[in-house]
């Protein structure tokens, strides 16, 4: 049971977990040992509440397919417990980081005090690059 808050949890059915072998170098272990942990978490099919998932797949997030479905890949570590602990703490801050709701931006305007200096500074970079041209010879 993936405890995401209070009233929200996964169950572990709903989470399908594979082993598989680590990607990139080193050495004998990662030819042999399936350490690392490829996760699948089918949004749709979920028990989580309708607004976590109409969130969840609005967001334009790489590791939610077409399909609805979130595929997280964890192979930081050397044990597969390690990776299957990361794996799921991944998937839980992606859960919460959905329910958090953005303050909506209030539109604000310049001070005179921050115009007139980007004007001074606009002014004082130009003589400066005016002074870079040709000098007159006579």
């Amino acid at each position: 049971m993936l405890q995401i808050s209070r009233n929200v949890q996964i169950p572990d059915n709903e989470i399908d977990l594979q082993a598989i072998r680590a990607q990139g170098s080193g050495g004998q272990n990662v030819n042999k040992v399936a350490s690392a942990i490829h996760l699948r978490f089918d949004i749709r099919a979920s028990s989580l509440p309708d607004r976590y998932k109409e969130r969840l797949l609005a967001l334009s997030d790489q590791r939610i397919t077409s399909d609805g479905v979130v595929v997280i890949k964890a192979q930081q570590f050397r044990t597969q417990e390690m990776n299957k602990e990361n794996a799921l703490a991944r998937l839980a801050q992606l859960i919460k980081n959905v329910t958090v709701e953005q303050k909506p931006r209030k539109a604000t305007r310049p001070t005179l005090g921050s115009k007139r200096r980007r004007l001074d500074s606009k002014t004082k970079h130009g003589k400066t690059k005016s002074l870079r041209g040709k000098v007159d010879p006579h």
